[in-house]
């Protein structure tokens, strides 16, 4: 305990009955004394930053609040905010914009593809003679035949130019822009971005919040569907995708329980991109536009000449017997090398029922006078 004393002389003004008070000792207890009540409230009374900059209607940046990095996801992050903040644009527009500069970009790689496409399927009927040549002499084990239908299948893809894998062009270019997009709307409204809470329109004024109505969600799948049946990335039905592409028909409605819940700011770009993959469509199937970009128009083959389509799961037993039949093929090479290295380090087995070297005396027959005498 704490004793104070405190003279009455220093205070003259005081009343008998506060000199009697202050005369008597005052007693204080540590465990009395306490800042928590005072602390609580001066943590609750004191602004924070961000409560400072929107009071005097200032924004933080997207770097002060972590983000907007070098990286790709970065980089769009960087240029939405470009187009935010010194263009003035709200902050669904900025992602709308955004995301057809991204597909105009990507446009020539469409374009690419598509002509690719053409070219594959103008020349698929005799693509498909070599490659089923190939097939055959790979399931006899005939390496020869093999080896010079390959030859013959390369020559042919040299001469018209053309390569199944460039069909894949497209995708990988797409792939890695959309997944930028979407990491970096997902960062910018889980952090939140304060000022997309209120950067939407019509129905969906928070980015950072899932749609109330789950009208983007659904037209985002209805749209996706759409492309998958146009195909509107390549602009030509590939038969050899054709089990790829059912499999890509449910891929929407699989999805739509899984992302749901997105905020709509990340809606909000993929409902655009699909868009303009529609419009893009309608654009490549006009004949002056396909001139221009030097796409080769289509020929229509009768379907007995194209590949027969199996179905998916057709084409995975297929798969699997033929595997099976590669492993006999390579168990069938193993045993006859090792007959081989055996023949030629150890020493001679005979392999059939009668030895040349080993010649055995005929007996002498008796002649008919010498069976007569005996």
């Amino acid at each position: 305990m704490l004793y104070f004393q405190v003279p009455s002389e220093s205070i003259p003004t005081a009343t008998p009955v506060l000199e009697a008070s202050i005369a008597s000792p005052v007693v204080v207890d540590p465990a009395s004394i306490t800042t928590e009540p005072i602390a609580e409230q001066v943590l609750e009374a004191a602004p924070t930053a961000v409560d400072i900059l929107q009071g005097v209607g200032a924004e933080l940046s997207l770097s002060e609040l972590g983000l907007g990095s070098a990286t790709p996801v970065g980089l769009v992050q960087n240029l939405l905010e470009f187009m935010h903040v010194d263009i003035g644009m709200p902050w669904w527009g900025a992602i709308v914009v955004g995301t057809v500069l991204a597909r105009i970009m990507v446009f020539p790689v469409i374009v690419k593809g598509q002509r690719e496409a053409a070219k594959l399927n103008n020349v698929m009927p005799e693509m498909t003679k070599l490659t089923n040549k190939m097939n055959e002499a790979k399931q006899s084990g005939n390496k020869f035949d093999f080896a010079k239908a390959y030859s013959d299948l390369t020559m042919f893809q040299k001469k018209h130019d053309v390569n199944p894998l460039r069909g894949f062009l497209v995708p990988l270019v797409q792939t890695p822009v959309f997944i930028s997009f979407f990491i970096a709307l997902r960062k910018m409204s889980y952090l939140p971005v304060p000022s997309m809470q209120t950067g939407g329109c019509l129905w969906f004024l928070d980015l950072t919040a899932a749609d109330p109505f789950y009208i983007l969600p659904i037209a985002v799948t209805g749209t996706m569907f759409a492309i998958l049946e146009l195909g509107a990335e390549s602009g030509v039905d590939n038969p050899n995708l054709k089990a790829m592409k059912t499999v890509f028909r449910i891929m929407p409605f699989v999805i739509l329980p899984l992302t749901i819940n997105f905020p709509t700011a990340v809606f909000t770009y993929w409902m655009t991109s699909n868009c303009f993959s529609l419009a893009q469509v309608a654009l490549l199937k006009h004949p002056l536009v396909r001139q221009k970009l030097r796409i080769p128009e289509r020929i229509e083959h009768p379907t007995s000449a194209l590949p027969q389509n199996d179905g998916f799961f057709e084409t995975i037993k297929k798969g699997w017997k033929n595997a099976q039949l590669a492993q006999q093929l390579e168990e069938r090479e193993r045993r006859i090398k090792n007959h081989l290295d055996i023949a030629s380090k150890g020493p001679l087995r005979q392999t059939f029922t009668h030895n040349p070297l080993q010649q055995s005396t005929p007996s002498i027959a008796k002649r008919p006078w010498e069976e007569t005498i005996g």
